[in-house]
């Protein structure tokens, strides 16, 4: 059986199939995790050292972070260059692919700003749009 919604507003009547499987399910299975969406954004200036990172997703560990990017790389948003050394620094950039999400978090970033009040994270918030 196939899940489909329209969204309401959508001026396409678009339908969206939230299916195990679907484009929607598999992009928020990668890019839903905790960070993903920051360490992405972050990159979208250019490279990125691994110790930038750290600087730019506040309150991430090591460990998550690493695994995100090896995550990102494995699914070909991301490649890995090993800097020459010393001292042996490693950076990440996007891919063609990866860069492609740019008007997805553009789009993303725009409706935050006009529908989620800055303390949505608080109980009770509601977006206002």
């Amino acid at each position: 059986m196939t899940t489909e919604q329209v969204l309401p507003g959508s001026d396409q009547g678009e339908a969206f199939c939230t299916e195990a499987g679907s484009a929607v399910e598999r992009v928020f299975r990668l890019l839903g995790k905790r960070w993903t969406g920051l360490i992405v954004a972050s990159m979208m200036g250019g490279p990125v050292h691994f110790a930038e990172f750290r600087r730019a997703v506040p309150g991430i560990s090591e460990r998550v972070l690493s695994d995100r990017l090896t995550e990102l790389a494995a699914a070909g948003l991301v490649l890995r260059q090993v800097d020459p050394g010393p001292p042996l620094r490693v950076s990440y950039r996007l891919t063609e692919v990866g860069a492609g999400l740019r008007p997805a978090l553009a789009e993303l970033g725009r409706w935050a700003e006009e529908c989620l009040p800055s303390d949505a994270g608080c109980p009770g918030q509601r977006p206002t749009c």
